[in-house]
C-alpha cells in the first residue's frame, strides 16, 4: 500500500472516530460548513488569466484560489478529504449552470465532461484521482439538472512533464506542449462536444494543452471549468 493511499484510508478512519471539522475554517460539524459553501457557490463566473494564452477554451470558475476556498481544495487533493468532493463538485455544476445561463455553453444535446488527468506518480503519491472523481460527480448532477453529460476519461498523459510550481507562464506552456494525447486504441467520446474539468487554472497552460489534444482527435471544446481560479496573476472576471 503506498503512502497516498495508507494517508487516504487514516483520514477515512479518523472522518469516523473523531469530531469533524470544517477544511475551509476549522469549525466543529461538517467538513464544509453552510459558510465555507457559501464561499464556494457565491460567485460563479469566467475568470480568465490575463493574458490569455492562445488556444484556451471559454473559462469558468466557481471561486477564487484564495482563504478557504484555497483550504478547502488542498484538503481534498493532498489530504484525502475525499468526503469534500460532493461540496467540491455541487460548485462546479453550479459553475456550468452559470456558463449556461451566461451564453458560454449550450445546455442542448449531449456533451462529453473530460477531466484533465493527473501524471501516475501523482496519482500515486495522493492515493487518489481528485478531477476524475469530481467528473463523476458533476455529470451525476447536471443530469439531474436536466442536462445530457456523459463522464469520458479518454484524455490521457502522454509523456512526464517537470514540476510547474515556480514555472512562468511561458515556461509552463512549453513545459505542457505536447504532454496530453487521445491514444488512437481509445474510441472517441460518444458525443460530439466536450466539457473540460479540472481543479484549478493558473495561467491556463494546462487547459490550453487538454484542449488541443481533444480538439486534435476530432473534439471541439468551448468551455473548462474549475474549483477556482488563481490570483497568482490578475483575472479577467465577467459575470
Amino acid at each position: 500500500m503506498g503512502p497516498g493511499i495508507l494517508g487516504r484510508v487514516l483520514s477515512s478512519v479518523l472522518d469516523l472516530v473523531l469530531p469533524s471539522a470544517c477544511a475551509g475554517c476549522g469549525a466543529r460539524g461538517a467538513r464544509c460548513c453552510a459558510g465555507c459553501l457559501a464561499a464556494l457557490t457565491a460567485a460563479p463566473a469566467r475568470r480568465l488569466p490575463e493574458p490569455a494564452p492562445p488556444g484556451l477554451p471559454d473559462c469558468w470558475s466557481a471561486a477564487v484560489y484564495d482563504g478557504v476556498v484555497r483550504r478547502a481544495v488542498v484538503a481534498y487533493k493532498e489530504r484525502g478529504a475525499v468526503a469534500l468532493a460532493g461540496v467540491l463538485a455541487q460548485a462546479m455544476a453550479f459553475t456550468v449552470l452559470a456558463a449556461v445561463g451566461g451564453g458560454a455553453f449550450r445546455a442542448d444535446g449531449a456533451f462529453a465532461v473530460v477531466p484533465v488527468p493527473s501524471a501516475r506518480r501523482t496519482l500515486r503519491a495522493r492515493g487518489h484521482d481528485p478531477v476524475g472523481r469530481l467528473a463523476v460527480l458533476v455529470a451525476r448532477m447536471l443530469r439531474v439538472a436536466g442536462m445530457q453529460a456523459i463522464v469520458w476519461t479518454g484524455l490521457a498523459q502522454a509523456r512526464r512533464v517537470v514540476d510547474q510550481a515556480g514555472l512562468s507562464s511561458a515556461e509552463r506552456g512549453a513545459n505542457l506542449v505536447g504532454s496530453l494525447w487521445v491514444p488512437e486504441a481509445v474510441k472517441g467520446p460518444p458525443v460530439a462536444r466536450a466539457l473540460l474539468l479540472d481543479d484549478i487554472v493558473t495561467t491556463g497552460a494546462t487547459l490550453v494543452e487538454a484542449a488541443r489534444a481533444l480538439r486534435a482527435a476530432g473534439v471541439p471544446v468551448s468551455l473548462a471549468v474549475t474549483v477556482a481560479a488563481t490570483r497568482r496573476r490578475s483575472h479577467k472576471t465577467l459575470r
